[in-house]
């Protein structure tokens, strides 16, 4: 049965996605000059700041779903805020202005603006908390179920690839509640690429060939699951999750957020309803996604990587230049 998508009904929002790339380079340069500085908030700060600022130029009648925090935590991009000039298509919007803070303010790889956008009403309100998630590229896609174990998992996207298991190479989170997972991929033989921070990249990494990344596993932050999963959604690739609240008063804000059975597991498509989605991202630090801002001559360079869904799904790498 096919996928029913928003754009059927409402305006189709893909045009926006060049505007949303303005939005992106404008917070990566404007959290560049805290790179290495020890200042994650600063450098947050700045980076929020600048994208709400570029966002309300946008003829869009955004709303923010996921963001910097709920409004008594935020001044601005908190849940609920209405962006752009209130003209144009209806649209929800994902945001991370610095998706690897702690990387950016250590002067690590791998930090990066990141944007997730879809028609109003088709995104996931993730509540603040876990999540557990498994991403593949578009040639897994259908091969996941993050109700098994990892290596039932492991063996079912070996097979999908054409790969021995061997050879798969598996992004988790280095972190001890992980401990399980990386000694599943090392009793089966295959390879363990471990990352400090930042597990929208790793998603992403699945999709793209030349990044040599075949799974994500683990357990993050649930905002980032949703914008991880819009990137995949364009990129063809596939995502299962399921929250994971700590306690009684996280599962009361599942229900109070309107997922009525947070137990339950979620698929691409329940994440994001609509096939008319696209995905933004502009590298703040050089990463195995994207290089970082640069200065050279005068001149402020960009990298970012630009996803659209749709019935032809694409994505741009784009190298800029501001003067």
């Amino acid at each position: 049965m096919k996928t029913k998508t928003y754009s059927e009904s409402q305006e189709c929002i893909q045009p926006l996605s060049m505007d949303f790339l303005t939005v992106a380079q404008q917070a990566a340069i404007a959290s560049y000059p805290w790179v290495g500085k020890g200042k994650k908030n600063e450098a947050d700060g700045a980076g929020t700041e600048a994208m709400r600022n570029q966002m309300n130029l946008i003829n869009m009648q955004g709303l923010i779903v996921i963001g910097e925090g709920e409004m008594d935590e935020a001044p601005m991009l908190y849940i609920g805020e209405e962006l752009g000039t209130g003209k144009g298509p209806q649209v929800d919007i994902a945001v991370d202005p610095v998706e690897g803070t702690n990387l950016m303010s250590k002067g690590q790889d791998n930090s990066l603006t990141v944007i997730a956008v879809s028609p109003r009403g088709s995104l996931l309100h993730a509540p603040d908390m876990y999540m557990h998630k498994i991403a593949v590229g578009p040639r897994a896609k259908g091969c996941i179920d993050i109700e098994a174990t990892l290596t039932e998992n492991m063996k079912s996207v070996a097979k999908a690839i054409g790969k021995n298991i061997t050879e798969l190479k598996v992004m988790i989170q280095d972190r001890p509640r992980h401990d399980d997972l990386i000694k599943q991929v090392f009793d089966a033989g295959a390879i363990v690429k471990l990352f400090s921070d930042g597990d929208v990249t790793g998603a992403i990494a699945t999709a793209i060939d030349e990044m040599d990344v075949d799974i994500l596993v683990g357990t993050g932050g649930a905002p980032e699951g949703v914008i991880a999963a819009t990137a995949l959604k364009c990129l063809g690739g596939d995502f299962q999750a399921k929250l994971a609240p700590r306690n009684q008063e996280e599962f009361n804000r599942c229900i109070q957020m309107g997922l009525a059975d947070p137990d339950k597991v979620l698929t691409i498509d329940e994440i994001v309803k609509s096939d008319d989605c696209f995905f933004v991202a502009t590298g703040i630090t050089d990463g195995i996604l994207l290089k970082g801002v640069r200065k050279k001559d005068g001149t402020i360079i960009t990298n970012s990587l630009i996803a659209g869904g749709g019935s032809i799904q694409n994505f741009q790498f784009i190298e800029a230049r501001h003067l």
